[in-house]
């Protein structure tokens, strides 16, 4: 095979292209002219990626999405089993700041684990380190996405646990 780079000034492409053509098939008659420019090689190299963002934006979103009621649904559940727990806290003293601490702060921690080990971006050093332009992933990236992970996740817990904090503990106890 045989390639050649050259650089051409612009203007008239299709002229130039046109006589490299001609010149071309003086030389290697039997051989077809193929032609293209940098920055579609470039554009057709990185479409891929560019899709497989798109994709895993999206699936990321339909996570989100199937796990909030998931985790609204545990927290429920949750609130319902500490029932007695919570009444007797609150016949001690206990607030609801407190009450609502108490549940949150199992939800928490995992959501914080799971931003740990996601904080861990040796892995995606080692895919990015195959592309010819490189990019460092900053510390910084982990912290502004496990932000928004951890305010979905309080939120979603919140209106249980407030829930289960705001109930008189003469209700929760009159079964015992």
């Amino acid at each position: 095979m045989h390639y050649f780079a050259i650089k051409i000034a612009p203007g008239d492409i299709a002229h130039t292209i046109e006589f490299m053509n001609e010149k071309w098939h003086k030389v290697y008659p039997n051989e077809p002219f193929i032609y293209s420019f940098p920055d579609e090689d470039f554009d057709r190299l990185y479409r891929a990626e560019e899709l497989r963002g798109q994709i895993f934006a999206s699936f990321s979103l339909f996570a989100i999405i199937i796990a909030c009621p998931g985790l609204l649904g545990l927290a429920s559940f949750t609130a319902e089993q500490r029932t007695k727990e919570i009444g007797l806290r609150k016949t001690h003293g206990a607030s609801e700041f407190l009450i609502v601490l108490l549940l949150s702060k199992e939800f928490i921690k995992w959501v914080l684990i799971a931003n740990f080990i996601a904080f861990a971006w040796y892995a995606m050093r080692n895919w990015l380190n195959h592309f010819v332009y490189k990019t460092n992933i900053s510390w910084w990236v982990f912290i502004a996405s496990g932000i928004p992970d951890l305010i979905i996740a309080i939120i979603t817990v919140s209106y249980q646990t407030i829930k289960a904090a705001k109930t008189n503990p003469a209700e929760s106890l009159k079964y015992e």
